[in-house]
């Protein structure tokens, strides 16, 4: 609202927070500022005296507002009142609503939304002016209503809205106007109109020449008056109308309801006047079933064309479309040939031979499939996106159920707009419906889509009535075969590739071989939604195509062949895809399974209670793992086994390993020889849960398994594991054996997620030996597997594990931003060790740059809401008996330093047990008993030596700080010393 310009503290801090004002108003400024500055990059925000700015030395068209004043400005110097029109209209779509419309009721935004308001305005007057000399005044005259109704007392749009009146031949209208405003002047602010707008009205009630409409001129368009708003389609209109500048026919195609028609007839409308001097017609082919002759009839009666030809004048042995062709050939228009898909062949044969006799000539025509002509260029008009397609919604219930507000029920509504798809037909028929049922009822209901979407406008034509006759009306264009695959679509969820579409869809009347062509002439007819895969092409229906697809297939009789065959092609890619998730093409292979989640949950509905259940869940548990699906692991797993005739041991396993993955402990795997992965899983889930010696011992009985078996894969795996569990043990030795084997032997095998899980140990190590630079180069290099791989949970463990090194750096910025970027991708993917580590980093930071409250509180959150392992509660204990010790608290640091020498000593981790005695040394030296501090120092460096691990230099700030105060409080005791 400052354009840029310095606005000083006090302001500032006004604006925010009024008379309501926090305890440091600086410091909570600085806060906001830095937030604004994470956002808009640092050198966005500057400091300037008296306060801050935002700097806007960019590009011109940077700010909304600035673009639009120089649309503005630059349309004022242009001399032809068609392109000044264009370009204010331009300026004017800038606009989506009130200016700083959120802070309405806020004192500080009023000039500014005032002094935007205004500028608008002015803008909508010059634009009309330009339109009124550009010939509009035809559309004017209606259009000029309402917003004079909203701008009574402006002169200058009544002086528009009489001339666009009088030119349009209402002249009585023109004088009612200037009546009207003459009395609200006298009425409100006692003035009369002023000169220009006077001086208007008499030369109207003299009919002065000038502003007399042409003696005989006609309409140059043959188009419908819209009846509501269009939204949601202004960059539609602009790619229709470029098209049309450099294509002589354009097809806008799209799935039935979408909005084509209307979209066809605004472009249209838009460029009415502008390079068609024969006018824009409007040609409706929905209720033809003739050939050409036919069509180019009903084209001659729309522009008026005589076809009472004498006999025997030159030319009367033409057909309808020749002599159509001939009457075009001089002349400069645009024909709309609406709805032609049940015309296809007639249309284009017709549109061929007029394209080729007139060379000023322009077709858009509209369909759910192409014409299929050369030079035809084909626009896809897609369902609206969200935010357009709940606007939608909104103005069409407000306008059938007085009353309605989105505020209430803003959710359903969005729920309502994604189930219909988009649809724009489909959510005018569902808005209808808000007066009896509300949006909350409506969403419920929309599983029976088609008894609830019955009724729709009287004055719509019948396939647009309900939408059933809305998708009915496509499905009879189709052939059997087309129906076949169609209906047999329906069961993929979230669409399929072109190898399910061909294994489900074909059979029973289908051959296989066809199935890639009828799919082609689905997309073609808008029936079938193409996009481009990860894997290749990926075909999708509308959800009310689906649903109507389905009760075609439930008709036929044909559900339970279709779904085994369904079932049969996931069970297959799954089976395919375990092993390969374990190698080089681990990623393509993720992304496949990503890419069929859907599909494969419903392959497992199917499947449930048959032998192919257990085989699927089986072959699905490795990508659960990788992509950390873990409840949906164990859920499914758990209803695997419930359905089952009979009990499957390794499936039980499993089973149980994602439960100890998800938090639950489960009882010992069976003594009996198990699968080793299935046992691998099982020690990977003790280990996750904090159970150390549990993990250990199962682990070692899989590794055995692995060497028998000579699986490499299981070996790498086993030893990973041993080296995390010696982590966890303070065996560095391990670690530094089994760490670098594990990498190596995944490395070998390509398995990427494998490598990434030896990152941890083998970086932590490098931190303990004070090697910082490798352990960067380790956490990153496992940030850039995790990035490529997608494994979001392992990218914030990444982003914390370079925090912990930022903050042995002292670079607390640094720190907190990775350690806030790593909890909040934990919370996105409900990764609750991600988000206490995140936490932790944060406590860690804020207590090292003195910030003992923020620490204190983060501490205190990640104890009242987290469940740790051993080794966090542990470090949990240690910081907060540090922090109470900075504090000064004495009793405190001690109690939480004794806690946390109790838990270092139960899972038997000697740097564990030398940083609660540092803690307790420090505590000692706090209470006054230096000579007891120092003997813990000792005791301290005495355990970290015994592995090998004294503290390296960046992590000597605890032990330097307590032995300064040691060795001070000693000297004073001892001066002779």
């Amino acid at each position: 609202m400052h354009e840029g310009r310095p606005v000083s503290v006090d302001r500032l801090a006004h604006d925010l927070w009024g008379d309501d004002l926090p305890g440091n108003p600086a410091n909570a400024l600085q806060a906001k500022v830095s937030q604004l500055r994470r956002v808009l990059g640092r050198d966005r925000v500057v400091r300037q005296a008296p306060g801050y700015r935002l700097r806007l030395d960019g590009p011109g068209d940077e700010v909304d507002a600035d673009r639009f004043r120089a649309l503005a400005d630059r349309a004022r110097t242009v001399a032809e009142p068609r392109t000044r029109a264009d370009l204010l209209t331009e300026a004017l779509s800038l606009w989506r609503g009130a200016p700083f419309a959120d802070f309405a009721d806020e004192e500080f935004a009023r000039a500014a939304a005032d002094r935007l308001a205004d500028e608008r305005l002015a803008v909508l007057e010059e634009q009309a002016e330009a339109r009124l000399e550009a010939g509009e005044h035809l559309l004017l005259a209606g259009e000029l209503a309402a917003l004079v109704a909203r701008h009574p007392l402006r002169e200058r749009l009544r002086t528009v809205q009489m001339r666009a009146l009088y030119r349009a031949g209402r002249q009585s209208e023109a004088l009612a106007a200037y009546a009207d405003l003459r009395k609200l002047l006298a009425d409100e602010l006692g003035l009369d109109p002023g000169p220009e707008i006077a001086a208007l009205h008499e030369a109207i009630l003299r009919q002065d020449e000038p502003l007399a409409p042409e003696p005989g001129a006609a309409p140059r368009s043959h188009l419908p008056v819209p009846l509501t708003e269009l939204i949601g389609r202004d960059p539609c209109m602009d790619d229709v109308e470029r098209l049309l500048g450099t294509a002589r026919l354009v097809t806008l195609t799209g799935p039935g309801g979408v909005g084509k028609t209307r979209l066809a007839v605004e472009a249209a409308r838009r460029l009415d006047g502008t390079g068609f001097p024969d006018g824009v017609w409007l040609v409706e082919f929905a209720g033809q079933r003739g050939g050409a002759a036919e069509l180019a009839q009903e084209v001659s009666a729309v522009l008026g064309l005589r076809d009472d030809v004498p006999s025997g004048t030159p030319g009367t042995s033409a057909g309808p479309a020749e002599r159509l062709a001939a009457a075009l050939r001089d002349r400069r228009l645009l024909l709309v040939l609406d709805n032609c898909e049940q015309v296809a062949g007639p249309a284009a044969e017709l549109a061929d031979l007029l394209l080729r006799s007139a060379a000023g000539l322009r077709i858009l025509t509209t369909g759910r499939e192409p014409l299929g002509l050369t030079g035809e260029t084909v626009y896809l008009v897609e369902p609206l996106q969200e935010a357009d397609a709940v606007r939608l919604f909104a103005a069409r219930a407000t306008a059938s159920a007085p009353g309605f507000s989105l505020d209430d029920g803003r959710e359903a509504v969005a729920e309502i707009c994604r189930r219909l798809d988009g649809i724009p037909l489909a959510l005018e028929l569902a808005a209808t419906r808000v007066r009896a049922l509300g949006v909350r009822e409506l969403a419920a209901r929309l599983t029976d889509r088609f008894g609830v979407l019955t009724t729709g406008p009287r004055g719509a034509p019948a396939r647009q009535r309900t939408l059933r006759a809305m998708i009915d009306w496509s499905w009879e264009l189709l052939a059997p075969s087309e129906r076949i695959v169609l209906r047999r679509l329906a069961v993929h969820v979230d669409g399929c590739g072109l190898d399910a579409a061909e294994a489900v869809c074909s059979g029973d009347g289908v051959r296989r071989d066809d199935v890639v062509d009828l799919l082609t002439r689905l997309v073609d007819r808008s029936l079938v939604v193409m996009a481009d895969g990860t894997s290749g092409p990926r075909y999708r229906l509308l959800e009310s195509v689906a649903a109507y697809a389905m009760e075609r297939l439930e008709e036929k009789d044909d559900l339970t062949g279709t779904r085994d065959r369904h079932l049969r092609h996931y069970l297959d890619l799954a089976e395919r895809a375990e092993p390969q998730l374990r190698g080089a093409d681990q990623r393509a292979w993720l992304d496949r399974l990503d890419t069929e989640a859907a599909n494969m949950r419903a392959a497992l509905d199917e499947a449930m209670g048959r032998p192919d259940a257990p085989r699927l869940a089986t072959a699905l548990c490795w990508w659960w793992l990788l992509r950390g699906r873990l409840h949906e692991a164990r859920r499914t797993l758990s209803a695997v086994l419930d359905a089952a005739p009979r009990q499957d041991a390794e499936l039980r396993l499993l089973r149980d390993a994602f439960a100890l993955l998800t938090g639950d402990r489960s009882g010992p795997p069976a003594e009996r020889k198990m699968p080793g992965r299935a046992l691998w899983l099982y020690a990977y889930g003790l280990f996750h849960i904090g159970d150390p010696d549990a993990s250990e011992k199962t682990n070692a009985r899989a590794l055995d398994l692995f060497g028998e078996a000579g699986d490499r894969w299981g070996t790498a795996a086993s030893l990973s594991l041993r080296a995390m569990l010696a982590l966890v043990r303070g065996d560095l030795r391990t670690i530094g054996r089994d760490g670098p084997d594990a990498a190596r032997l995944f490395r070998e095998l390509g398995d990427r997620w494998g490598e990434l899980q030896t990152v941890s140990p083998l970086a932590v190590l490098a931190e303990i030996k004070g090697d910082y630079a490798e352990a960067e180069r380790r956490q990153n290099e496992g940030l850039r597997i995790a990035r490529d791989l997608d494994l979001r949970t392992e990218v914030s463990a990444r982003l914390s594990g370079l925090g912990r090194l930022a903050l042995l750096a002292r670079d607390w910025d640094r720190a907190r931003d990775l350690h806030e970027r790593a909890g909040r991708l934990a919370v996105e993917q409900g990764y609750m060790y991600g988000e206490m580590h995140a936490l932790m980093g944060l406590a860690l930071g804020a207590r090292r740059s003195g910030d003992l409250d923020a620490a204190e509180t983060l501490l205190h959150r990640i104890r009242d809401e987290y469940d740790s392992s051993e080794i966090g509660e542990h470090l949990l204990e240690a910081e907060l008996g540090f922090t109470a010790e900075l504090r000064g608290d004495t009793s405190r640091a001690l109690a939480h330093h004794r806690r946390g020498l109790e838990i270092a000593r139960s899972i038997g981790e000697p740097r564990a047990v030398a940083l609660s005695l540092e803690g307790l040394a420090g505590a000692a030296v706090l209470g006054g008993d230096a000579e007891r501090a120092a003997r813990l120092l000792g005791a301290a460096d005495a355990f970290r030596r015994s592995v090998d691990a004294p503290l390296p230099p960046a992590e000597r700030g605890d032990v330097d700080r307590i032995t300064a105060a040691v060795t001070a409080a000693l000297g004073r005791a001892r001066p002779h010393s």
